[in-house]
């Protein structure tokens, strides 16, 4: 298949309460609350984008928040770890500010040689700060507390936990076009890029644990991770291509377009278009700003907004309240 993936378009997990969730991405780790609206399959809930100063693909981490709601297991068929990149040299900015602010985190060296930065979220999610000569500056948020040259510049990867790798690998590899270049004991690396330069945001780590317990999606885990398509034409090849594995329908999620299913080892996988983007409905300039719907729930808002908790929304700098 002529088709390419690009690389990561959206990686979704589950929090917990919305309040402690938007104070972490964009009060502290400095993402940009890109849009705030609701699960369209239930209204009743938040959907939290956080991502760059424009919600580019490849940044964009979203959040389901059921307050209340009980804690995941982070196992086997998951993204378990969601990994951000940072420029070369910032950890030690990042050590100490996220200390400063008393949020747990450890320096480590990855088992492929990294230096990476982890911590987890007020629900425990994993995320990792992946140092990276090759994090593109025009993918940050410039106005947000962290300043520019050290803040987050989209995903660097994400691992899938699979109790074995076999069939994931040959999807990722016959059918989804990524590549192997590089293992290392149960850790198996694939990117979707053909130049090494541009790896960030194109690469998932494939981790077999066969012995690993399964994992629960809840509070503090991943949903599932979205690969980018440029098109709706390449979309439409794409859900052709995987039909053996019980793709859903294209589904029309405002500000791109989308089809899921489950790769071999049991994560959800979907395939999300770039196109239309997170302004097609605000201006750039005002992302975020306030409770955005799609048209059919309009005509609830009052009694939407009646359920749905209420929010503070981060400041930008230079913008007054």
């Amino acid at each position: 298949m002529e088709n390419s993936i690009p690389g990561i378009h959206h990686v979704t997990a589950i929090a917990g309460n919305p309040q402690a969730n938007i104070d972490f991405y964009a009060g502290i780790l400095g993402l940009r609350l890109v849009k705030l609206t609701v699960n369209f399959d239930d209204p009743t809930t938040y959907h939290l984008y956080y991502g760059d100063g424009q919600g580019h693909p490849g940044t964009i981490l979203t959040f389901f928040p059921w307050p209340n709601a009980r804690r995941g297991r982070i196992g086997t068929g998951q993204v378990t770890v969601t990994s951000f990149a940072v420029p070369d040299g910032s950890l030690d900015f990042w050590e100490k500010y996220l200390q400063q602010r008393r949020v747990n985190c450890k320096r480590e060296k990855s088992l492929l040689g990294e230096e990476i930065l982890a911590l987890t979220d007020p629900d425990g999610l994993q995320l990792e700060l992946v140092s990276t000569p090759h994090a593109d500056p025009d993918r940050i948020w410039g106005r947000g507390p962290v300043p520019p040259e050290f803040a987050i510049r989209g995903f660097h990867h994400v691992t899938l936990a699979e109790e074995g790798y076999e069939r994931t690998a040959r999807l990722l590899t016959e059918t989804m076009g990524f590549r192997l270049i590089e293992s290392k004991d149960n850790r198996f690396r694939y990117t979707a890029s053909s130049d090494s330069a541009s790896q960030a945001g194109a690469i998932v780590d494939v981790l077999c644990t066969p012995a690993g317990r399964p994992g629960l999606v809840a509070v503090g885990t991943v949903h599932h991770v979205a690969w980018r398509t440029p098109t709706d034409e390449q979309q439409v090849e794409w859900r052709k291509a995987l039909g053996e594995y019980n793709v859903t329908p294209i589904i029309d999620r405002k500000y791109f377009h989308s089809i899921y299913f489950r790769e071999p080892g049991g994560v959800l996988f979907e395939i999300a278009t770039d196109p239309p983007g997170f302004a097609i409905d605000e201006p750039a300039e005002k992302l975020g700003s306030h409770l955005v719907l799609p048209a059919w729930l309009e005509p609830h808002r009052a009694e939407l907004e009646e359920v749905l908790p209420k929010v503070r929304l981060p400041q930008a700098k230079g913008v007054s309240a």
